[in-house]
């Protein structure tokens, strides 16, 4: 690993974690982007940790660099990322695996709490497929300031269902699928597993960028054709049924399957909605989060799918879906766009 950031004292604590972990090693430190350039060549590094603020190069600037140049897992540490959602969004639209603040301790369990997301973080950034990046981008996405046309009959209440779920490397997916939807689409209900201060930006981006509407969800919000719904971060999307109706509802409880959102949960919900389509999809991401609810889901008749793995930025929750028989269905992005369209148009 290189770790580069500005402070010595970031840079000390860093390393002092890295070299206390029996699963990470550390190769070296930098101060700036351009220290980092000749570490970089030196020892090549699976894995950087970078800081946004930074003398002579910010790292929004230096991340586009190595995603253009020299294709490395990223993972972004800094203050700003809490104080500037926009800022965090945006280093995932560079490729960035994972975006975590910088920890403020005030005891131990918080220190030890943030040294875990860290190693989580530092994990799955290893298992980025950063080529896989690249030819993301060049799929047609980012579609700015797109007009809202009025659907014909506002409000239709669909009977179909439309679930997503998706964890890291699943951001810009969800943004390239949302973006090339019609506003005739079924509603959708997305879990992207999101630190709660980035996800009404996130949902908001999404909305410039889809003929849909994008929202980040409240309760109590009604799924109709041509709307998406995005869960909170640090809080549960789930469905309920009101008559022919299916509504949001947010749960603050327990994580589930070390998640909050989790996939599972929103899954789970749909399972007691008897009277509707539902198509369920499971996107880029590590572990096995939306795996046993999709099989539930297929059991009562929904159509699965899971990204393809030679789409997938990480494919560790599709693959869990499909090797475990909960995925009918293993497909690209384009497949998995082309497959909502015929889905909702049936």
């Amino acid at each position: 690993m290189l770790v580069v950031d500005d402070s010595a004292l970031v840079r000390q604590s860093l390393s002092s974690i890295i070299e206390q972990s029996d699963d990470m090693e550390l190769l070296a430190t930098a101060a700036d982007p351009y220290f980092a350039v000749a570490k970089m060549k030196k020892h090549k590094p699976d894995v950087i940790t970078l800081d946004i603020q930074m003398p002579k190069m910010d790292g929004l600037t230096f991340l586009k660099k190595i995603m253009a140049q020299h294709p490395v897992p990223v993972v972004i540490i800094s203050s700003i990322a809490k104080k500037d959602s926009d800022i965090a969004l945006e280093a995932y639209r560079l490729g960035a695996s994972e975006v975590i603040e910088k920890p403020k301790i005030t005891d131990k369990k918080s220190l030890e709490d943030w040294q875990i997301k860290f190693k989580e973080s530092i994990l799955t950034a290893s298992k980025t497929r950063v080529s896989k990046i690249r030819s993301l981008a060049k799929l047609p996405y980012e579609k700015k300031e797109i007009s809202k046309p009025a659907l014909t009959q506002p409000n239709q209440i669909s009977n179909k269902l439309i679930l997503m779920g998706s964890s890291a490397g699943g951001t810009e997916v969800i943004n390239t699928i949302l973006s090339n939807l019609p506003i005739s689409t079924a509603p959708i209900a997305i879990v992207q597993h999101m630190p709660e201060v980035f996800t009404k930006s996130y949902a908001e981006r999404l909305n410039r960028n889809s003929g849909l509407i994008v929202k980040e969800a409240v309760s109590d919000e009604l799924l109709s054709d041509g709307k998406a719904f995005i869960a909170p971060g640090n809080l549960h999307l789930t469905l309920k049924k009101k008559g022919t109706k299916v509504y949001t509802e947010l749960d603050d409880g327990d994580k589930v399957n070390r998640h909050k959102p989790s996939v599972d949960a929103l899954f789970d919900s749909a399972c007691t909605i008897n009277d509707k389509k539902i198509m369920a999809i499971i996107l880029s991401g590590m572990g096995n989060d939306g795996s046993q609810a999709m099989m539930r889901l297929k059991k009562k008749g929904a159509i699965t799918i899971a990204q393809s793995e030679d789409s997938c930025i990480i494919y560790g929750m599709p693959k869990e879906a499909y090797n475990s028989g909960a995925a009918t269905f293993s497909l690209s992005i384009n497949e998995i766009i082309q497959k909502i369209i015929e889905f909702s148009g049936k």
